[in-house]
């Protein structure tokens, strides 16, 4: 059983183009969807994204929509903590996917680090 955990330097969660996730206003408060969108560059990527290194200038105080945690998945998608594993590997692969492609070197290095060659 595969489990979840950030790949480093991969940087698709960082691609926040509002046009790719048309549900946001039903899992964000008010006021994280103005964070949000405040936060998404003209290239459709966030405005923290080190492209050259591919990571967050501002991890440790990142929003919370930004963390992969228990209760946060809790409560903004009603995931239970025992299924957060599971949920958050989906939706790495199909951002992955969606910014990279199906073939991508990323999506192969996500798959090889989460331990989970099975699921394309």
């Amino acid at each position: 059983m595969a489990t979840w955990h950030c790949v480093k330097h991969c940087g698709a969660c960082c691609h926040l183009d509002p046009r790719d996730r048309p549900d946001l206003a039903d899992y964000l408060t008010p006021d994280e969807l103005t964070l949000y969108l405040s936060l998404v560059g003209e290239d459709g990527w966030c405005i923290h994204f080190d492209s050259t290194n591919r990571e967050c200038r501002i991890y440790s105080s990142r929003p919370r929509f930004c963390r992969v945690e228990p209760d946060v998945f809790q409560d903004l998608y009603s995931i239970e903590p025992d299924e957060l594993s599971d949920f958050a590997i989906d939706c790495c692969q199909q951002q992955i996917e969606g910014v990279y492609g199906d073939r991508s070197l990323e999506l192969l290095r996500f798959q090889r680090e989460i331990g989970d060659w099975g699921t394309n």
